[in-house]
């Protein structure tokens, strides 16, 4: 029986590699796409449509736009937290909700890892 992993999934470049890289290395790999707002139903149909491509051995689409904004955006926004001064660190709040939704479908799953392609910094690196 394979290992199953979880993978925050985007559909993207890294992402989409790492599935067929860990595939390789003997996991069943489980992808999650947590949808925080901005993607329009083409997108996430996309998506989709790319983890089927590489692999995925079952793809998981969570709704964590309200969850986002309670748990995080609201506090930011009453708190005029900023990155750098400039503008409001939603990219850390994503990133908190994405990775405990990751966690949620890993143990649904039964998934004994989970993984990212992420790069750390955000798309204005």
């Amino acid at each position: 029986m394979q290992r199953k992993v979880a993978l925050a999934f985007s559909g993207g470049l890294d992402t989409s590699y790492c599935v067929p890289r860990l595939a390789e290395r003997g996991f069943s790999v489980h992808t999650v796409f947590v949808n925080t707002g901005g993607t329009s139903p083409e997108q996430r149909a996309a998506i989709l449509a790319q983890a089927t491509a590489v692999g995925s051995a079952g793809h998981h689409e969570i709704d964590a736009r309200e969850l986002v904004f309670d748990r995080f955006v609201r506090w930011l926004i009453q708190g005029n937290v900023l990155r750098g001064g400039v503008y409001p660190l939603s990219v850390a709040a994503e990133r908190t909700q994405q990775a405990i939704s990751v966690i949620e479908v890993a143990r649904q799953v039964g998934a004994v890892a989970v993984a990212h392609g992420s790069t750390g910094a955000g798309n204005d690196q």
